[in-house]
């Protein structure tokens, strides 16, 4: 408590809307003159509103910004003609934040006197943060050419035609009630361009509009043909037309930093390194697990997997129980010419495991599917060159010098397969709630597709095997009849 010869003021701001509660702050202050002679009850009663107006302060305060929204879904048209690139865009209202829409009755937005605002929120929403660059270079701020409010149910932005003449036809009549937060915001932009067989990329810059954004780009070409995209937050610099050098050189990059972020794929790895040091056996088992991954991967790419809400959590149940099989292995003892079938196999589960993130991405190759896809899977294989390049001396400098070479296989595969055995059961929980449909004609077909596939990749395998063992037996040989006397 305070001595009774100083004053306590409480300084109160309130937030604005951005900042959504009060602060305050406690001043003591000395007065030239007071009393020292205090009623014993004036200590409990400050106590008391002290506490009341911390509380208050704590509570949100009616006057915030709108709130953002969870999930926001934004159109985007674009389609080069002659000297003009004009870009159509649908976006909630809702996602128009900081700007008090003009309303009536229980909420209805008053159309006409948002009409006036609608330039205003274009500008500082969309046309400040898009970014759309010709031949490398980006283009200035587009001019807005017309606004409109729009229903949630109109159906105009499904095609580009419908758009432009949707955006460009009478407004919303002025009679309709519909709530503000239901309100769709059609804008068209136009930018000036030098010719419409430019190289042209773009930055959406539309992750700001909600907690979670899918933006659907759709990117006419001069001939016609029309390149979608569908991504979540930031995707970066997209280009929408991508010859086959850009979509290879993304694909390496994504490949390469897919393998670094996979912690499992990357724990399978360690297994195969533990045991197999060297590198003529760890050349073969990695062949194995590099024609595997490439096989499913490719396969998966071509649509020739399964499309079931199962078999995504499947393959994540299997890749976690590739890994611990690999560290019982490396624990019970393992021979290097019997690992590479083994590895075959385990290295098709985790090629659909790499599939899954190749889904997503494969709408950025543009015309290039199969150059991406040889792209991707350079990436990975760089990747984990570069994994293998880390972990064979660091593994070699602790078995030498901190701790035994089999103790340390043994404490190392303990380690990867407790992990492993984790993931596993939390997979399986997952894996339970899903139905396995039965075995129908067409997904019979398929399964033959694959086994033909895994027994040519094991053939291939199988082969090579066989030719560094005659190698070696040659070598040996050799190497025998030269010791002998002339």
């Amino acid at each position: 408590m305070l001595p009774p010869s100083q004053h306590t003021i409480l300084v109160g701001i309130c937030a604005s809307d951005r900042l959504p509660f009060r602060f305050f702050s406690l001043v003591t202050v000395h007065p030239p003159h007071y009393s020292r002679q205090v009623p014993n009850t004036s200590s409990g009663l400050r106590r008391l509103s002290l506490l009341l107006l911390i509380a208050w302060a704590l509570v949100p305060t009616t006057i915030a910004a709108h709130e953002i929204p969870n999930d926001v879904t934004v159109q985007v048209w674009l389609r080069p003609a002659g000297q003009t690139l004009q870009m159509a865009v649908r976006v909630p209202l809702e996602a128009m934040r900081d700007i008090n829409w003009p309303t009536h009755g229980p909420g209805y937005i008053d159309i006409e006197a948002a009409g006036l605002l609608l330039g205003d929120a274009a500008t500082v929403w969309l046309a400040n943060d898009v970014e759309v660059y010709e031949d490398g270079q980006r283009l200035a701020i587009p001019r807005i050419v017309t606004t409109r409010l729009s229903l949630p149910s109109d159906p105009s932005f499904r095609a580009y035609d419908s758009a432009i003449d949707h955006i460009a036809g009478p407004g919303l009549d002025a009679s309709v009630d519909i709530v503000w937060q239901q309100t769709m915001l059609d804008v068209l932009f136009e930018y000036s361009i030098r010719s419409e067989l430019s190289d042209f990329s773009v930055r959406p810059g539309t992750e700001r509009l909600g907690l979670r954004v899918l933006t659907v780009l759709r990117f006419v070409r001069p001939d016609g043909v029309i390149c979608p995209f569908e991504f979540l937050e930031d995707p970066g610099v997209v280009r929408m037309d991508p010859s086959w050098y850009q979509a290879s050189f993304r694909f390496v990059s994504l490949g390469f930093f897919h393998i670094l972020d996979g912690l499992d794929h990357l724990l399978f790895l360690l297994c195969l390194v533990i045991p197999f040091r060297r590198v003529r056996p760890l050349l073969l088992v990695v062949t194995a697990f590099t024609v595997g991954h490439s096989i499913t991967l490719i396969g998966s790419a071509l649509n020739l997997s399964p499309n079931g809400l199962w078999f995504p959590p499947l393959v994540e149940t299997l890749i976690a129980m590739s890994i611990v099989y690999m560290a019982l292995e490396n624990i019970v003892g393992t021979r290097p010419d019997r690992r590479w079938m083994i590895t075959l196999g385990f290295g098709l589960v985790h090629g659909f495991g790499f599939s899954f993130a190749l889904g997503e991405i494969m709408q950025f190759a543009g015309a290039h599917l199969l150059t991406s896809l040889v792209a991707f899977n350079i990436g990975v294989e760089l990747g984990q060159l570069l994994v293998l390049a880390v972990l064979l001396p660091v593994l070699s400098l602790t078995f030498r010098y901190v701790v035994a070479e089999r103790i340390g296989v043994i404490v190392l595969s303990v380690i990867v397969a407790h992990t492993a055995w984790t993931w596993m059961v939390d997979r399986f929980e997952i894996l339970r709630q899903y139905s396995f449909p039965s075995l129908s004609s067409t997904s019979l077909s398929s399964l033959l597709q694959w086994l033909t596939a895994i027994v040519f990749a094991g053939g291939v395998i199988w082969l090579i095997s066989a030719l560094q063992k005659k190698r070696a037996r040659a070598t040996a040989s050799g190497a025998t009849g030269s010791d002998l006397p002339d």
